[in-house]
């Protein structure tokens, strides 16, 4: 749903400064922010997208046929190169947001996992930090220090240097959902365990930790944040957006998202709900409708007051 307004920011509009920026991202964030470190970021955005719409499985895929897409759609996503360019990058402070299942958490079996997943949602709701109990967050990132202004405190964290040949297993993992995807093991230079979807812990980020003096940029799919993934279930844990007076949000509009076909943007259910052709042919119609968005951001970009028509979210 992004990705043209991502063609715009990665291709143009971030290209346009000089200073490091710091990228602060969990599953397919994290994995957009990879386009971004490349040397050619929309060219790496049109691979991704194209084996992105190709996926397709069997009628009941186990978690390791759709780890191996997943695999194949990220190594198309980096190319050659795209590992060493992400370490690498002068300009852009990569940072991938994985959670390292503790105890039954790091279980691969379906019963010991489910039944640490039932606990951590249960912990969850009573209050947000006993999901610690159940994951730690761990933090991958290009250089050798991560940016002082995303030391988060919140949960107990542990940052880890990236290497070229760390790259795709960080990102593989920082998107790998339990009982989806296969999840990654024992990555070199990481803490030893299980590593799961960093959005079990950051979904859309607990952005009142950060730390920073600057600005947040945000492109996201909706005017809210939920920090967690089990906050989904819990209303009252949205954040409130009138908080965070640092925080840039480029979103679409409910009515955006209400016109597109089936009046939702593209998710995994589609995979259930519709055949290949079916989902393809769905799904490339919000990309074409999704191309408003980008042309909505450069008009505002290129008139006289780039803030014209911004709304103030609460």
């Amino acid at each position: 749903m992004l990705g043209q307004l991502d063609r715009v920011l990665f291709g143009d509009f971030l290209q346009r400064g000089q200073r490091p920026l710091s990228l602060l991202g969990s599953s397919i964030g994290s994995w957009r922010h990879a386009c971004l470190a490349q040397a050619d970021p929309v060219a790496a955005l049109e691979r991704f997208q194209q084996a992105y719409l190709e996926q397709a499985y069997s009628a009941r895929p186990p978690p390791d046929e759709i780890s191996a897409a997943s695999a194949q759609i990220l190594a198309a996503l980096l190319g050659a190169e795209g590992s060493t360019a992400l370490v690498s990058h002068p300009r852009w402070r990569t940072h991938i947001v994985t959670a390292r299942g503790r105890g039954p958490a790091g279980a691969r079996q379906p019963a010991l996992l489910g039944a640490a997943m039932g606990a951590a949602a249960l912990g969850n709701s009573v209050h947000r930090r006993l999901l610690g109990a159940s994951f730690q967050r761990v933090v991958f990132h290009s250089g050798e220090q991560p940016a002082p202004q995303l030391s988060l405190t919140d949960f107990n964290t542990t940052y880890t240097p990236l290497r070229p040949a760390t790259v795709a297993l960080a990102l593989q993992a920082s998107g790998s959902i339990p009982f989806v995807l296969a999840g990654e093991r024992n990555i070199a230079g990481a803490p030893a365990g299980h590593y799961w979807d960093g959005g079990i812990i950051d979904y859309h980020f607990d952005l009142r930790h950060y730390r920073g003096s600057g600005l947040i940029l945000y492109p996201h799919f909706r005017a809210d944040l939920t920090p967690g993934w089990f906050d989904k279930f819990l209303p009252w844990r949205r954040s409130g957006l009138d908080a965070l007076d640092d925080l840039v949000l480029l979103c679409p509009t409910p009515e955006f998202v209400a016109s597109l076909p089936g009046g939702k943007i593209p998710d995994r259910r589609d995979f259930t709900r519709l055949d290949t052709a079916a989902r393809t042919a769905v799904w490339r119609e919000c990309i074409a409708r999704s191309e408003t968005l980008a042309e909505e951001f450069q008009a505002l970009l290129a008139g006289p007051d780039p803030l014209a028509g911004a709304t103030l979210l609460n």
